[in-house]
């Protein structure tokens, strides 16, 4: 899935109204460059193979001391991203992995 995502990546991303919504958050701010390094250098850590929009996944990674999650769906011409938000801790574990 990871060579998915990286292949589609370097193509195109398109952000998903939702994920624009989400990353202009004045609490949140996530530029598309936060994302591009997210789904590039990030960690799998969930995996939705039977989503409606097709197979996609949840990505984990720390960027400038900020855990990033990104839902993207590698697609043939582009890499869909479907959202991006900071993780709150009362819902994930101490390391921003798994969900509680």
């Amino acid at each position: 899935m990871k060579q998915k995502i990286i292949s589609s990546a370097r193509k195109k991303l398109l952000f998903l109204p939702h994920a624009v919504t989400q990353m202009s958050r004045p609490d949140r701010m996530i530029s598309t460059e936060d994302v591009k390094d997210t789904v590039l250098f990030g960690e799998i850590i969930e995996e939705y193979p039977g989503d409606e929009r097709g197979q996609s996944c949840l990505v984990f990674h720390t960027k400038e001391n900020r855990v990033i999650h990104v839902v993207c769906a590698p697609k043939t011409d582009y890499l869909a991203i479907i959202t991006a938000y900071l993780p709150v801790a009362e819902q994930w574990s101490s390391d921003f992995k798994v969900r509680r």
